[in-house]
């Protein structure tokens, strides 16, 4: 039996774009608690920057989603990535640090139109018996730039400063835009749902986005304070921990989808958390070198194998007029777990320190296993459950 066809230039293309809207996005995000702390912020303005981020992409991508499953794929990318491009510049332009939260708010509905949208095409493109292995593939844009992102924007913050930081990350961009204009998504059917608010979430897609929700308050730890944890504990520079947490990350996706396509999604869930959940009681509890690397592969594979089985849980059976609801849904619940979870993050070091706020995180993890043990991994979404049933 002849096997189905997955790449295709248009694929690649969307692939391509996704990891350079993940470099722009992860430069900055990685380094812009160092900016608070510049313009004379502390580190729970710097959590509160984080949350705003996630908040205002939050407020945006469902009514995207609804966008989206209207046939505007191209339309609302290209806005999302002007957005982009645009506001580490105006970071630039206004040095003021409540000034900058409102850029950051900017910059989070744009993140929201731009990956929103490169994931809804790249599902449309995706052949659905290799469904969650294409999701896996397209996954490796973000654990490419989640690889490059945050040392590159480390180094040129350190070597070059925040402008040149801040251009680099501008620039990324009007390369998206360049290839951008040889895209051609898939044909989707042009129809006008009424907007509501039962028609802006998934519901088939709600039960992973929890579990992945609750995952990302770690991981919204993690982005946003490791680097600075490494600073105070003089420890080797948040840009080592995320190539090397990066590298596992990639390796990990890489057979994370085929895996999935074949077994379900419950060896990740289970997997994964439990070394999330180990990397943040070694970093809280037993900090020093060996455990500080141990801790970058542990979460290299945690998020690397996690974040797209709950994807492609999340929107497998979804059907391609909502595609871009089940996307949307998705990406909530990952925008929602990095912001308020490194706005806990930050709260949590301000008043107890690092050390006791990696133990205290590490137990959404846990609770992130009693959800879909108890709830999630057993409803038609997921891959196991429907092996399980005889149901694919």
């Amino acid at each position: 039996m002849e096997k189905t066809k997955l790449w295709s230039k248009d694929l690649v293309l969307i692939i391509v774009i996704n990891f350079l809207v993940f470099l722009n996005h992860l430069m900055v995000l990685s380094t812009f608690p160092f900016y608070v702390e510049y313009l004379g912020g502390t580190e729970a303005q710097a959590g509160l920057a984080a949350a705003l981020f996630s908040i205002v992409a939050v407020l945006f991508r469902p009514v995207i989603g609804w966008m989206l499953d209207s046939g505007k794929r191209k339309g609302i990318l290209i806005l999302g990535l002007i957005g982009m491009g645009l506001m580490p510049v105006g970071y630039l332009m206004v040095g003021v640090l409540y000034l900058s939260f409102l850029f950051r708010m900017v910059h989070g509905a744009s993140l929201a139109f731009s990956n929103t949208s490169t994931a809804t095409i790249a599902s449309d493109l995706i052949p659905k018996p290799r469904f969650a292995e294409g999701m896996g593939m397209f996954g490796l844009a973000t654990a490419l730039a989640t690889a490059c992102a945050p040392a590159l924007g480390l180094s040129l913050m350190e070597k070059y400063g925040f402008s040149t930081l801040f251009l680099a990350a501008a620039g990324v961009i009007v390369l998206s835009i360049v290839l951008f204009a040889f895209l051609k998504p898939a044909p989707v059917p042009k129809q006008q749902k009424p907007l509501s608010f039962r028609g802006l979430l998934d519901k088939d897609a709600i039960l992973a986005s929890v579990v992945a929700l609750v995952f990302m308050f770690t991981y919204g730890a993690l982005e946003n304070f490791t680097a600075k944890f490494a600073a105070e504990q003089g420890l080797p520079g948040g840009g080592v921990f995320f190539t090397i947490m990066a590298a596992v990350l990639l390796l990990t996706r890489l057979t994370a989808g085929k895996v999935t396509d074949q077994y379900g999604e419950k060896i990740f869930v289970y997997a994964c958390n439990l070394a999330m959940l180990i990397a943040f009681l070694l970093m809280g509890l037993w900090p020093n070198t060996v455990t500080y690397l141990l801790s970058a592969v542990l979460a290299g594979f945690g998020f690397g194998g996690l974040e797209p089985a709950l994807q492609s849980m999340a929107v497998a059976i979804a059907p391609p007029e909502r595609r871009g609801s089940a996307n949307s849904t998705f990406l909530c619940a990952y925008d929602i777990g990095i912001g308020v979870g490194g706005g806990i993050a930050g709260a949590l070091i301000s008043g107890v320190g690092y050390g006791r706020m990696f133990v205290i995180m590490s137990t959404f993890n846990i609770l992130a296993i009693l959800l879909y043990a108890f709830w999630a991994g057993k409803h038609p979404s997921s891959f196991s459950y429907r092996k399980k049933h005889g149901m694919v």
